[in-house]
């Protein structure tokens, strides 16, 4: 599958300098996809001279020209949806539909930045002084380093590379060596719409090698991060030695908050939706569900319903609405978080083992837990799969200073039918994002990120570009 592709280097795709390769694996087969390109040392060195000669062309090039060029890539992964779907319902496993959304989602990101790259706006400022004038404007920071996961590999580049390109940057994108395959498509499209040579780089291969020489160079002036907290920490100390500007959208621990008089039917359904959008590795994915006591025991049977419901298989079969875990290693890890939610006391409702049925894939089931307190492993480690653990609440306050007790804050979901609690709730969660009695979070047109250990800066909406551009002022004498 990628023999056409490898690393992409002045605007072309090459081999690595070496030849070496590594194995994709399909997560629902555990067959080998292909044998995708490692990138050495002498290739990440050519990728950083590639950009900063891109650097040179692509800041140059007027708004109005980017803006066209990056439109024309939204327009062309429409074109080519199912194409880029296939490739990540096969490296990742999730539901060909699901896959097709979050292709149609990263198209629309695209477009966003298009329409914002025409929106750098500077400023006038009154000057004290008679014969001086105050101008602000912005410029683009350079040469940017974009590290992505392998759980949205489509929308989370999509994010790094429309930003960098809108701002005027060039860009090196590394793919996790799960998903590269959906993410070399992507920037082989961003080439045949007319990105100059060294605008746009890709680097395959091992990611803490990549990303250590990357942010070493002296070239790289900002880094853009999407991952765990724990190699957002690794990242951040790298770059405080060149201080590099970062942005960076971590690990998340999201509540689920069902107050009394929600519409227990319609919270539900939020639930089911958000929980299981690609088996639960989601950074956002609602990983503490808090009922309220009067409430709980009907949200609980409704919830457990549904998810009886769910068919488990291959994400190809189109009747398929929750594929396998992505990775071995993801699964064994979720397999022990739920044998030590058992020990620590946790009643299992549903699920709690591997599907019947299946001799090969890294599949789990939906597992439903009762009976779990605050202090339980799970309601501190971020599960990253179908696991969902059932605790109910008595009183406002209570709830909103047990969904603050984290040290992660990247995202929260509140049903209720009360304008007061959902105003109050919305102020009070510590989370950079509230979801009130709705599932979607990730839009294009909104800023996403987080708080306290779940990261800072944000990526959509209008303010995300700013963080791609230096502020630049001029105090200008106007009597030569």
């Amino acid at each position: 599958m990628y023999e056409k592709f490898g690393q992409f280097i002045d605007g072309k795709w090459c081999q690595s300098s070496d030849k070496s390769t590594y194995e994709v694996i399909n997560p629902a087969t555990e067959e080998v996809l292909g044998h995708a390109s490692k990138a050495t040392s002498e290739d990440i060195d050519n990728a950083l001279k590639s950009a900063e000669r891109g650097l040179q062309v692509w800041k140059k090039t007027p708004p109005w020209q980017r803006s066209y060029i990056i439109r024309k890539i939204a327009d062309k992964m429409r074109e080519k949806q199912d194409i880029l779907a296939k490739w990540m319902t096969l490296e990742v496993g999730k539901p060909f539909s699901e896959a097709k959304g979050e292709i149609g989602g990263a198209a629309d990101i695209f477009e966003w930045n298009a329409e914002e790259t025409k929106r750098i706006y500077g400023q006038t400022i009154e000057s004290r002084f008679e014969d001086t004038r105050v101008h602000v404007y912005y410029q683009p920071v350079g040469v940017v380093a974009a590290l992505t996961p392998w759980n949205f590999p489509a929308v989370l580049s999509a994010r790094k590379i429309s930003t960098a390109l809108a701002a005027g940057c060039s860009v090196i994108i590394k793919p996790d060596i799960i998903t590269p395959g959906v993410v070399m498509q992507m920037v082989d499209i961003c080439k045949e719409c007319g990105v100059p040579p060294g605008v746009v780089n890709l680097l395959s291969g091992d990611p803490p090698s990549i990303a250590q020489q990357l942010i070493s160079s002296d070239i790289i002036k900002k880094i853009s991060i999407t991952g765990s907290s724990r190699v957002g920490k690794l990242i951040l100390k790298q770059a405080a030695d060149k201080v590099q500007r970062v942005t960076m959208e971590l690990s998340g621990h999201s509540p689920f908050i069902v107050f009394d008089d929600a519409d227990i039917k319609k919270a539900a359904d939020i639930a089911i939706a958000a929980k299981f959008r690609n088996n639960g590795q989601v950074c956002i994915s609602p990983n503490r569900f808090y009922i309220h006591e009067k409430k709980k025991d009907e949200f609980v049977d409704l919830f457990i319903d549904r998810t009886k419901k769910l068919k488990i298989g291959n994400g190809m079969d189109p009747e398929t609405q929750l594929g396998p875990l992505t990775t071995e290693k993801r699964l064994k890890e979720v397999e022990e978080l739920v044998e030590k939610t058992k020990k620590e006391g946790a009643k299992v409702l549903l699920g709690g083992k591997r599907p019947s049925g299946f001799n090969k894939g890294f599949y789990y089931e939906p597992t439903i837990f009762d009976n779990v307190k605050d202090d339980f492993t799970i309601m501190k480690q971020e599960p990253f799969g179908p696991l969902v653990p059932m605790l109910s609440f008595k009183s406002f306050d209570e709830v909103i200073k047990r969904a603050n007790n984290h040290e992660l804050g990247l995202c929260s979901y509140v049903c209720t039918n009360s304008m007061e609690k959902a105003h109050l709730a919305s102020e009070q969660l510590e989370t950079g994002s509230v979801a009130v009695n709705t599932g979607v979070v990730a839009v294009a047109e909104a800023p996403f990120g987080g708080i306290k250990q779940s990261g800072y800066g944000r990526e959509g909406g209008s303010s995300a570009i700013k963080d791609y551009l230096n502020v630049k002022y001029t105090h200008l004498g106007i009597k030569g």
